[in-house]
């Protein structure tokens, strides 16, 4: 047993440090947003609520400069004031903007927030037991070691996420009768918008796809529909 505490003592820490990170992130949000009120985006996240059977979706404003959007561990939809202010100042069309909304709409449909949770806990066990391992084997480099293969695996479920909740927003915003050239246009764009974060990285340490692997990604999704409805 004994053997194992190391291993244990990981999940058990990555469980706490998830729910005081979604505890901290929760009042970070309460303090520094507002629900987002704007007619154009709003008729748009109307329709996609139709194309869910709901009520409604409340998408809301977080006042930070970078340009991001935000699905919150506990359910919520968040633009940034960076990102919004792109769009007023005609950067950003409101169809781009609503296909980000989309996108983190299906991050919480899929439960992406609740698999990080798991992921973290995994993550920390392999990290320690890689380390009991290499540390054995290559005395000083082996946490060195664990942490990049850690990180490693990390990015590639991360990347996974990211092409699902792509898929969920192409879905919904065809449905809703947006289309998925907005979504194809904004990726296009992102890197620009972002201030080119990640360029010349190996697509494989990335927490995202490669643009074009995304695009790509979604006009295979097109082709298949365009091929079923034909």
């Amino acid at each position: 047993m004994l053997k194992f505490m190391p291993i244990l003592l990981a999940i058990a820490y990555a469980v706490v440090a998830y729910h005081f990170s979604a505890w901290r992130t929760a009042r970070e949000l309460d303090g520094r947003s507002t629900e987002l009120a704007d007619p154009k985006l709003k008729a748009l996240t109307d329709r996609m609520a139709a194309a869910l059977d709901l009520p409604r979706i409340r998408v809301n404003i977080y006042e930070i400069a970078p340009v991001n959007g935000l699905a919150a561990p506990d359910g919520r939809i968040f633009i940034t004031r960076g990102f919004y202010d792109r769009y007023k100042a005609g950067e950003v069309s409101a169809e781009e903007l609503a296909s980000v909304i989309a996108h983190e709409l299906g991050h919480v449909a899929l439960g992406h927030s609740r698999r990080r949770m798991i992921d973290f806990s995994g993550q920390n066990a392999i990290r320690a037991a890689l380390v009991m391992v290499f540390a054995r084997f290559i005395p000083g480099l082996g946490p060195l070691i664990a942490n990049t293969l850690t990180s490693l695996l990390a990015a590639r479920l991360s990347r996974g996420d990211e092409y699902e909740a792509d898929a969920y927003a192409a879905a919904l915003l065809h449905k809703a009768g947006i289309g998925v050239g907005p979504q194809k246009s904004l990726f296009t764009k992102l890197e620009s918008l972002s201030g080119g974060g990640g360029r010349g990285m190996p697509a494989w340490l990335l927490s995202h796809p490669k643009t074009s692997e995304r695009i790509a990604a979604l006009e295979a999704l097109e082709a298949r529909w365009t091929a079923v409805e034909s």
